[in-house]
């Protein structure tokens, strides 16, 4: 069964799996209200996995929230969160250079760093691609705060599945 997440804090510490209409899969765990992790399942930059991506969250009215964050590559993203109804709205600011080659970004970032650093600084920034969709809520867990273990390796083959049926 869902949760009920009407403020703030009760997003804290959830997992959401979410599948945009362009058919990309996607993965957030509300760390804490600074701080999420979050794997990319399917899509452009599929494969890509991050842990501590500061951000800022507000609650817009009792239950919806956005979260808006800079990514080290230079995207910029902006995901407006409606988990009572399973409905999230993102928008990605991906810049050319993400477009161009997005295998560099295709890692468990925290650990290539420079490499993406490098990238984002070698590479053109504009024109940016703009990715705006809305995505259906496919798993809406509670983790529990600051928990390591939500977030801990690769997407890979048949995780999601494991993931909602709490095998994972």
């Amino acid at each position: 069964m869902l949760e009920t997440i009407n403020h703030l804090d009760d997003l804290v510490g959830m997992q959401l799996i979410y599948t945009y209409a362009n058919g990309w899969d996607y993965e957030l765990y509300v760390k804490n209200a600074t701080t999420i992790d979050y794997r990319i399942h399917s899509g452009m930059v599929g494969g890509r996995w991050v842990k501590d991506q500061p951000v800022e969250l507000v609650e817009l009215v009792p239950g919806v929230f956005k979260m808006a964050w800079t990514e080290p590559t230079g995207t910029d993203v902006s995901l407006d969160l409606m988990p009572n109804q399973n409905r999230t709205h993102g928008v990605i600011f991906f810049p050319k250079w993400v477009d161009e080659h997005p295998e560099v970004t295709v890692c468990f970032q925290n650990e290539h760093l420079q490499q993406v650093e490098e990238a984002r600084d070698h590479y053109p920034t504009y024109p940016k691609q703009v990715v705006s969709e809305f995505s259906d809520i496919i798993v809406k867990r509670f983790r529990g705060v600051n928990d390591e273990t939500v977030i801990d390796r690769a997407p890979e083959p048949g995780m999601i599945e494991a993931i909602r049926n709490q095998r994972l």
